[in-house]
Parts: C-alpha cells; sequence; structure tokens
C-alpha cells in the first residue's frame, strides 16, 4: 500500500522531468523540422510551418531575434525559447 502511494506521488515528478530534459537541449532553428520546433515553448504546429517555409525562402537565421519575422513569434515567444535555440 506505501509503495502505491509512493509510486503515485513520484510519478508526475518522473514525469515532469523528463518533459524538461527532453526541451534542455539546444534546437537548432535552421535545421530543425516540425517537430524539433514545436518541443519549443509556445511553438506549435502552424508556427513551426511558418517557420520552416520562412526559412526556405528567406534563408537561414543569424539571431534570435530574426525568428520575430515569423508571424506567431513575438517577443513573449522569443524570451520563452531564447535559451532553448541555436543557429549553428
Amino acid at each position: 500500500m506505501i509503495f502505491r502511494i509512493l509510486t503515485a506521488a513520484a510519478l508526475p515528478l518522473l514525469l515532469v522531468t523528463s518533459m524538461a530534459s527532453a526541451t534542455e537541449q539546444s534546437i537548432n532553428v535552421n535545421e530543425a523540422d516540425s517537430d524539433a520546433l514545436q518541443a519549443l515553448a509556445g511553438v506549435g504546429p502552424a508556427t513551426a510551418a511558418a517557420i520552416i517555409q520562412d526559412r526556405a525562402d528567406n534563408g537561414p537565421y543569424e539571431s534570435p531575434e530574426a525568428l520575430t519575422r515569423v508571424n506567431g513569434i513575438g517577443a513573449a515567444t522569443l524570451d520563452a525559447i531564447r535559451e532553448q535555440i541555436t543557429f549553428e
């Protein structure tokens, strides 16, 4: 019985920890596919598609601020993902 209680209490913590570590790796926005881009906070399927299309139309991103040229990426989203993205 105690094992079940401890397991039930620990499961949410394990899930949060694994979700956090999944996004701790930097994502190269110049090479990432839609699924990888959607791992970023505030980036869903439509924004991921817009990033990929903008990248194809205008070339690679050279700075975080360059992402604001994508409809759906504003200051708040940029601040949320800044530490998770790379451009190399």
